[in-house]
């Protein structure tokens, strides 16, 4: 019996290839690696910004797997290549900005026991049976954005806050949901996807430990070696 293994997505390789480059971003990172260090720090300048708009990261955010023939997957399009490298900037200066003078790696894999999502990592900023309205109501404006320019901004205004908390998030499968944002119908499938998360946040507890929020993240404290 042969086993048809489905092809691999446009949105599946974005997923992917932002997980690979965070990945390395934040083990060099955590490392103390200079020039993560400064990769990060130039990265976070283009955190709210288009693509476009700075040409000087083009050569820290890879995309040639983006173009290769793959066995597992058809040629990218023109039109989806453009949307996966704007989804692939979006998420990795968003990453940046994140993970600035945090000791522990702020991007982290959404899990079905330990919810990354940007749903779950908003209710985590809540008291648990709270709701606190002004922070959803960022969640709420975010997935209302009109474009991709304007989501990375709100979405930006979220990661300051989830880096004030020390809260995680999984920025892969937040690039994934960006290049699905892009297309006709793709905001309302990532809008219900963020409202799944929400409403899944919580962590099963280990050890007949109670779950809490950022009960199992490192205990981080700010360092100053990337501050500007």
């Amino acid at each position: 019996m042969t086993t048809v293994t489905a092809p691999v997505t446009p949105r599946e390789r974005v997923a992917r290839l932002a997980a690979g480059h965070i990945a390395a971003l934040q083990r060099g990172y955590l490392d103390d690696q200079s020039h993560a260090v400064a990769s990060l720090a130039r990265l976070r300048r283009g955190a709210g910004r288009e693509a476009g708009q700075l040409p000087d990261l083009w050569a820290l955010i890879d995309t040639g797997p983006l173009h290769e023939t793959r066995d597992d997957a058809r040629p990218l399009s023109e039109r989806e290549l453009v949307r996966a490298e704007d989804a692939l900037h979006v998420a990795l200066t968003l990453y940046a900005l994140h993970q600035q003078s945090r000791r522990s790696g702020m991007h982290q894999a959404d899990r079905p026991d330990r919810r990354r999502g940007l749903g779950a990592a908003v209710r985590r900023m809540m008291k648990p049976g709270e709701i606190d309205h002004p922070v959803h109501k960022r969640l709420v404006r975010a997935g209302t954005a009109p474009d991709l320019a304007v989501l990375a901004q709100r979405l930006r205004d979220i990661v300051v806050l989830l880096r004030r908390e020390d809260i995680q998030l999984d920025h892969a499968l937040l690039a994934g949901q960006l290049y699905t944002w892009q297309w006709p119908g793709g905001a309302d499938t990532v809008r219900r996807e963020w409202g799944r998360s929400f409403h899944a946040w919580h962590d099963k507890p280990k050890d007949g430990a109670a779950a809490s929020a950022g009960s199992d993240t490192t205990r981080t404290t700010d360092t100053d070696k990337d501050a500007s």
